[in-house]
């Protein structure tokens, strides 16, 4: 088995110039997965109320559906480091962001937690990791926040508003971050901030210039319907493979070539023979 992946080696992967990979994954088969790759991080992002249960955006998700998912991740994943997104309204003040980030690693089993916000968060953040609990922050497109932003927009398009991202990420470092993710940010303001910063920034639409990349896991494998935003690249295309096997069953029951002799149990000549007769017996009496 690989050596776990540690905070430390997360360090390490910046410190040296080698790009840090993070996918998402909701669930134990995901998980188990992704554990048999060379895959750095796992996040059991909020995203996962979307993805997973059909809701409209990540502002309904609750810790308990956290929590839930979290377990299934962390029984299925063993080398990857693991984080854990604090959904909305789970941080409002330092008390209630520590008691939901303790639970997601004492009963979720995730290494870390990933929470939304700049500057107005770093409080909260000091908390957490004066409590022992390593933090990844969150900026740019932060989306428990869309209907302040707007919508799905990039953002930092202008001075004024990249020079509030890199204020916001050098306050997260300050707090105690051990890294950043950056969403839907212009791709050079995205590398200056990187090399501004001593911790790792993982990119998600900020371009090739952070330290590391994160997907989501059905976006890239192609088991999403929906729109998909330019920064998603398909690797496969697991949802036409998946309709296409489902609707061959279909066809296999309905003519009957499903189950074959290959997919039966058998029994013993004598013993069908024996139980024929008693069969004969039921049903003539």
């Amino acid at each position: 088995m690989t050596k776990k992946v540690s905070i430390l080696d997360i360090q390490k992967r910046k410190d040296e110039g080698v790009p840090i990979t993070m996918v998402t994954a909701y669930d134990y088969t995901a998980a188990s997965l992704i554990d048999q790759t060379d895959v750095d991080m796992i996040l059991v992002g909020d995203s996962l109320g979307m993805v997973m249960l059909g809701y409209e955006s990540t502002v309904s998700v609750t810790m308990d559906e956290m929590i839930h998912h979290a377990k299934a991740v962390a029984r299925g994943a063993k080398r990857p480091f693991l984080v854990g997104d604090l959904p909305f309204m789970s941080y409002v003040d330092a008390s209630e962001a520590l008691r939901n980030a303790g639970r997601h690693l004492k009963e979720g089993g995730m290494h870390a937690v990933k929470l939304e916000g700049g500057r107005e968060v770093a409080i909260t953040v000091e908390v957490l990791v004066q409590a022992g609990i390593p933090v990844m922050g969150h900026i740019g497109l932060t989306p428990q926040r869309i209907s302040k932003l707007g919508g799905f927009k990039v953002q930092g398009q202008t001075a004024v508003d990249a020079e509030r991202l890199l204020q916001d990420a050098l306050a997260l470092q300050e707090a105690g971050c051990f890294s950043i993710v950056l969403e839907a940010v212009p791709a050079k303001i995205a590398e200056k901030i990187s090399t501004a910063l001593s911790i790792p920034t993982i990119g998600i639409g900020a371009g090739a210039g952070c330290d590391g990349q994160v997907l989501v896991y059905q976006d890239m494998l192609g088991m999403s319907e929906k729109y998909l935003p330019r920064f998603v690249k398909r690797y496969a295309e697991v949802g036409d493979i998946t309709i296409n096997a489902m609707q061959q069953y279909v066809e296999d029951v309905q003519n009957r070539s499903f189950p074959g002799e290959e997919h039966v149990y058998k029994i013993k000549r004598e013993e069908l023979d024996a139980f024929l007769e008693r069969f004969g017996i039921f049903v003539e009496g």
